[in-house]
C-alpha cells in the first residue's frame, strides 16, 4: 500500500528511471530482511524429526476430493481477475487524462482498500460462509469495473478503494477454507498447491489479458475481466454443497462417537 504512494511522490521530483531504481533497492532490502528473519525458523531436519510423516510423498487423491479443485479454480479466477484489473487500470486512468502521479495515487487507493478488505472481510467471511462472500465480492468486483469505465478521473479515484476491498475479500475467505477440505496431514501440501495455482494465475493473466487487449481494445478487455470473474459464482454454489456435506458427515461422526 505504501510503495505506490512513495513512487507517486518520487516521480514528481525525480525521473521515473531513478524512481524505479529506488523501488528496486527497497525490494532488495526487504528480501535481505526476510533472509535474516529465516534464521529463526527451525531447520528442515529438526522439523522432520518432530514430524517424520512429512517425508512421505503427497497423496494427491486426497487433494482431489471434497471440493478442493473447486476451491482452487475459484482462487485461480479470482487471482487472475485481480492482476488483470491492476494491469489495465493505469492505461484506463491514462485514457481519462491521469498523469503518473495520479496513477500512483490510484494504485495506493486500490491497495489501501485491499488492506482494509484483508483485515475486516476475513472476519465477516468466516461468519457469512463461502457462497455469500463470493456472491457479494465477485458481484461487487464486476459492478465496480463496469462503473469505473465511464466515470471521470475524480469519481474513478473515489471508487477505487471500494474496488480494492472487493478484489481482496474473496481471497481471504478462500485461504481460510483450505483446511476444511483436506485432512490435517495434507494441509501443507494443499496450501502449497493452492498458492502455486493462484500466484501462477496472477503471473500469467496480465500477459493473456494483454493479448486480448491488443486484439479487441482496452475497454472490451476490461469487460472481459469483469465477465470472467462471474464464472466463480456457480463454482461457489457447488463448493457450498460440498462443504455442507462435509459438515453433515462430521456431525454424524461426532454423534456416533458420543453414543
Amino acid at each position: 500500500m505504501a510503495l505506490p504512494s512513495i513512487t507517486a511522490c518520487l516521480i514528481a521530483v525525480i525521473s521515473w528511471r531513478w524512481t524505479g531504481t529506488v523501488v528496486g533497492v527497497i525490494g532488495l532490502l526487504g528480501a535481505g530482511a526476510v533472509l535474516l528473519s529465516l534464521r529463526a525458523v527451525p531447520s528442515a531436519s529438526s522439523v522432520a524429526a518432530i514430524r517424520p510423516e512429512q517425508g512421505k510423498a503427497p497423496d494427491w487423491t486426497k487433494l482431489l476430493r471434497n471440493g478442493f479443485p473447486l476451491l482452487l479454480t475459484i482462487g485461480v479466477i479470482d487471482s487472475a481477475t485481480r492482476m488483470g484489473f491492476l494491469t489495465f487500470l493505469p492505461f484506463l486512468l491514462q485514457s481519462k487524462g491521469a498523469g503518473l502521479s495520479e496513477i500512483g495515487v490510484a494504485l495506493t487507493l486500490v491497495f489501501a482498500g485491499g488492506a482494509a478488505g484483508k483485515l475486516v472481510c476475513g472476519f465477516l467471511g468466516a461468519r457469512l460462509g463461502v457462497l455469500p462472500t463470493v456472491l457479494i465480492t465477485e458481484g461487487a468486483t464486476t459492478a465496480g469495473i463496469l462503473a469505473l469505465l465511464p466515470l471521470p478521473i475524480g469519481a474513478a479515484l473515489a471508487l477505487l478503494p471500494l474496488i480494492g476491498v472487493a478484489l481482496n475479500w474473496t481471497s481471504s475467505v478462500l485461504y481460510g477454507t483450505v483446511p476444511d477440505l483436506v485432512t490435517a496431514d495434507r494441509r501443507e501440501t494443499a496450501f502449497g498447491v493452492f498458492y502455486t495455482g493462484t500466484i501462477g494465475a496472477g503471473a500469467l493473466s496480465p500477459a493473456l489479458y494483454g493479448l486480448f487487449s491488443d486484439a479487441i481494445g482496452l475497454t472490451p478487455a476490461m469487460l472481459l475481466v469483469a465477465a470472467v470473474v462471474l464464472l466463480t459464482l456457480p463454482l461457489a454454489w457447488k463448493l457450498t454443497r460440498v462443504l455442507s456435506a462435509i459438515a453433515s458427515d462430521l456431525r454424524s461422526q461426532i454423534a456416533r462417537e458420543v453414543l
